[in-house]
């Protein structure tokens, strides 16, 4: 099992919390980006640059991914694809993408595309908050203790 992380727009506290249960569970974590990013030295740690362009990044980690791996993403057509590979999706806000609510997802991502495409402001996600690297830190945790024999503990 390996974690691999959709890291362009992956939160600096996400990648954090990632490299510490790298270290403490032993599992291999892999950052995949379109520019350079600097990582902690640990033979459990490593970071993938792929040229700049469209879904590059998100090509290289289908790639990459293999059943039962865990992906992080806020990417839903990245989510569905790795979904379809066997692969566990996490978001970095600590919600699970899975082949029960991918459908509606994918559907309601349309359907906003639809709309600013039209020039509706649909406005953004909200700002990264505290109790989303709560509830990422509380998923990943247990997704570890069942998935790598991880020892529990904060992430």
């Amino acid at each position: 099992m390996q974690v691999l992380v959709d890291a362009d727009a992956c939160p600096v506290v996400v990648k954090e919390m990632l490299f510490r249960a790298a270290r403490r569970v032993e599992v291999c974590v892999t950052l995949v980006a379109n520019q350079y990013l600097r990582t902690p030295p640990s033979r459990f740690i490593k970071a993938i640059q792929v040229p700049a362009g469209f879904d590059a990044a998100d090509d290289r980690i289908i790639e990459l991914v293999g059943d039962g791996d865990l992906v992080i993403t806020a990417d839903i057509p990245l989510a569905a694809a790795a979904i379809e590979k066997g692969a566990h999706v996490l978001d970095p806000r600590g919600s699970w993408f899975n082949r029960e609510n991918i459908r509606e997802r994918v559907t309601m991502r349309d359907v906003m595309d639809q709309l600013r495409a039209s020039g509706v402001d649909t406005g953004g996600p909200a700002a990264y908050s505290p109790g989303d690297s709560k509830a990422f830190a509380a998923q990943l945790d247990r997704f570890l203790a069942r998935h790598a024999g991880g020892s529990g503990g904060a992430a």
